[in-house]
């Protein structure tokens, strides 16, 4: 299998260091962005699997970032980090489509549990996407064999 593509998006350059140093060490493959802007032009030029979000950001927001990363890359899984709970936005995470939100710091070993699980959940959605297309590429050719 693969590395897990794991972007960070954090403006704070310490945590961002700290946590690309700790998933690296975890086998992780890890890109970083300062900013949600950043991060939407990595998207276009890269593969990932998992974006740690952070939430509160100078201009764009974490929730704003999270609702064009489901809309322009909606395979893509976005973790949500915040330093201030604030259900308000953990629900609307939620509703955008992010996997989960965790409050900082958080837990390196259950982080990197939930960034697994989020791989996980990206992989069977590619795999339901081929297989659909496969089907209907087998119901076209059917149908044209039958004339």
């Amino acid at each position: 299998m693969n590395k897990i593509q794991v972007m960070v998006v954090d403006d704070e350059p310490v945590f961002r260091d700290v946590l690309t140093k700790r998933l690296s060490r975890r086998m992780l493959e890890v890109s970083t962005a300062a900013n949600g802007d950043e991060a939407l032009d990595s998207l276009a030029d890269r593969e990932v699997d998992v974006v740690l979000l952070d939430v509160k950001m100078p201009g764009r927001d974490g929730i704003e970032i999270c609702r064009e990363i489901k809309r322009s890359h909606p395979l893509v899984e976005v973790i949500m980090l915040t330093g201030h709970a604030d259900l308000s936005d953990a629900v609307t995470g939620m509703r955008l489509g992010a996997f989960d939100y965790l409050l900082k710091p958080v837990d390196a070993d259950e982080l990197v549990n939930k960034i697994e699980d989020a791989a996980t959940r990206r992989c069977l959605q590619q795999d339901k996407i081929e297989s659909w297309r496969a089907l209907g590429a087998k119901v076209r050719a059917d149908s044209v064999a039958d004339g």
